[in-house]
């Protein structure tokens, strides 16, 4: 379908979908231009015109943006996150923000679990060992006995708490925080408890104003000598730099991220050349069925909007 100035449209973000089959069907449906934006200039001059605007983690809808909407009915956000939707703006103009959350938890779960049971059993030093000629030397000497290590759970919302009984299934000792969730299957402490206190600490949150750089240089100096993190969440929850550092003086053991500040990562990422660091491209979520759960919801949710059906998993 081409787009002309003034027809409704469905807009998405810029993508890395295979296709866009599904939205292509949904505008045919209801008589609208499917629009896929090429960079964040074109989905933001499309917007004026959208009746529903959806939103992938390679785009933002700005404040500035959202006083363009003539006609959006709903932002929509393929996944959780929605840090790059100014929600507070969309609120005020009366547009409402669904997610959808339940694409792939379980994807999500177990690469952060198999995430913490390679940085516990040091897979990345005996990597490097091998690799760099030296055999086993010291390598794992220092690794917790999986029945005695503490695994330190921050967010008990759905993909937290699969995280939590995952680790307490496999004998760990488990403790979580979260300031909203309540919840009884493992332990719960504070904050500093489980950040000063894990062998394991698994960041399960979304990012807003309070948990930006949640760990900081601070914190990674308060966590035990040996400790490791696992940050499948958002990128911001983390202060890159500091972890780098902590790296490479040894005293944080390692770290996994499948998620960062800034995506694709840069070539110069401090984190890039840290020692025993597990890096993966935002992927977390991918799995045989994930992606076309995602598009599902994604167009159940803008069906929803187009239909005047009450929204679910509002923001």
């Amino acid at each position: 379908m081409t787009n002309s100035p003034d027809a409704g449209s469905i807009l998405v973000a810029p993508h890395q979908f295979p296709h866009l089959d599904r939205e292509r069907a949904l505008a045919q449906e209801f008589r609208l231009e499917l629009v896929a934006a090429r960079d964040q200039e074109s989905f933001s001059e499309a917007m004026t015109t959208a009746e529903v605007v959806m939103v992938t983690p390679y785009a933002k809808v700005t404040a500035a943006d959202i006083a363009t909407m003539r006609r959006c009915k709903a932002v929509v956000r393929y996944g959780m996150g929605y840090d790059n939707i100014d929600v507070v703006a969309a609120a005020a103009a009366g547009i409402p923000v669904s997610i959808v959350p339940d694409a792939s938890t379980e994807e999500v779960a177990f690469h952060a679990l198999a995430m913490g049971l390679a940085l516990s059993r040091r897979l990345p030093q005996g990597q490097t060992a091998v690799r760099d000629g030296r055999w086993a030397g010291e390598v794992a000497y220092d690794a917790p006995k999986p029945t005695e290590l503490r695994a330190g759970i921050v967010g008990m919302g759905r993909i937290g708490r699969i995280v939590a009984a995952s680790w307490a299934a496999l004998g760990a000792q488990v403790h979580a925080y979260d300031p909203f969730a309540r919840f009884s299957q493992v332990p719960a402490v504070p904050l500093a408890q489980v950040l000063e206190e894990s062998d394991v600490v698994s960041l399960h949150l979304p990012l807003t104003e309070q948990t930006r750089h949640l760990v900081s240089a601070e914190v990674l100096g308060r966590m035990r000598r040996g400790a490791v993190v696992v940050n499948v969440s958002r990128g911001g929850l983390v202060d890159e730099q500091a972890l780098a550092e902590a790296l490479r003086s040894g005293h944080i053991a390692g770290a996994a991220l499948d998620v960062f500040a800034e995506e694709p990562l840069p070539a110069d990422h401090a984190l890039r050349d840290a020692p025993n660091a597990i890096l993966t491209p935002h992927i977390a979520w991918r799995s045989t069925r994930s992606l076309g759960a995602l598009q599902d919801g994604a167009v159940a949710r803008a069906r929803r909007a187009l239909t005047g059906e009450p929204l679910i998993d509002l923001v």
